[in-house]
């Protein structure tokens, strides 16, 4: 009988604070071999710290971090040379091109010129750069940058990436393409540990998620059984002339109604109610769906903004 895998990341009791204020309160967090695991929560919840201690960035007030078998931060330098990390900002060096920004951060890993360079075509065929390796870096576009910070955190073959935020400002096309290249990844074994806003990023790449508030981890488990453990099966989104008066007569036939600006959300088992009597209002406008990852979100977090 094989044993099985052991996890690519260990966490627990996980404690940090800045200016005597706890942002990192008790995380415990495991993460399989080969999935993509999703870190989600609002601004200022605590996920790209939690990132950095995991990194061996930052040294935890309290706790254990286990990365890749290494005990971090203390084999922090020996972990991160198996670890791949596309930043949330893209921090390319304007003054190279796009083929020496790969090579001179292949040398942070110990890597040779020749042995970069012999990736650099793979490197740039994968990030849809392929004829770009001596363009400058003013000359992309944001997608294009967003794909070589991508290749650049594959440039030492990584079992594993941390990825904080990694379509923030693409446009539709350049989101789907660099989805499509995680999964890619995924289906070569390397392990994800993904942040973002995009709630329909997290629920189509995601083996499973946590969600986290004021530095605590409030939910974990995979984005489909959340879903259905927290969030009646049943979306309305009502708007339109007149959409307040019929709120209050929408709560009679929803188990749950919300408003958001200028829309009322009504969750519910059976949508029949509602879709019945929408009809007899012609000003209203309405869409009825399947509930999602974003609902389970903002039912757990608030709708509440947040800077």
């Amino acid at each position: 009988m094989n044993a099985p895998a052991r996890n690519a990341l260990v966490v627990s009791g996980l404690r940090k604070s800045y200016a005597g204020r706890e942002v990192v309160c008790g995380v415990d967090l495991q993460v399989a071999p080969g999935e993509c695991f999703g870190l989600l929560g609002p601004n200022g919840a605590g996920k790209t710290t939690t990132m950095k201690l995991c990194l061996g960035l930052a040294d935890p007030d309290a706790g254990q971090i286990e990365l890749l078998g290494h005990a971090v931060p203390e084999e922090g330098r020996e972990a991160r040379a198996e670890v791949g990390v596309v930043p949330q900002f893209d921090s390319l060096d304007p003054d190279f091109t796009v083929a020496e920004n790969l090579v001179v951060y292949g040398r942070y890993f110990g890597l040779n010129d020749r042995d970069i360079r012999a990736r650099i075509p793979e490197l740039l065929e994968f990030s849809g750069l392929t004829g770009r390796a001596d363009a400058r870096i003013q000359t992309l576009s944001g997608g294009m940058k967003r794909r070589l910070t991508l290749a650049r955190a594959l440039v030492n073959d990584p079992r594993m990436l941390f990825l904080d935020e990694p379509t923030t400002g693409l446009d539709p096309q350049a989101r789907h393409l660099i989805w499509e290249r995680l999964r890619h990844l995924l289906q070569e074994g390397k392990t994800l540990i993904l942040t973002t806003h995009f709630m329909e990023e997290a629920e189509r790449l995601c083996t499973r998620v946590a969600i986290m508030d004021n530095g605590r981890i409030i939910t974990q488990g995979s984005p489909r059984a959340l879903i259905a453990q927290h969030v009646e099966p049943h979306v309305v989104e009502v708007h339109g002339p007149g959409v307040d008066s019929w709120a209050e007569r929408g709560k009679t036939l929803a188990a749950r109604v919300e408003r958001a600006g200028e829309t009322v959300f009504c969750y519910a088992a059976d949508p029949a109610p509602l879709l019945a009597d929408l009809k007899g209002e012609p000003e209203l406008i309405y869409l009825h769906r399947p509930a999602n990852l974003e609902d389970l979100f903002l039912k757990l977090t608030g709708r509440d903004l947040r800077d």
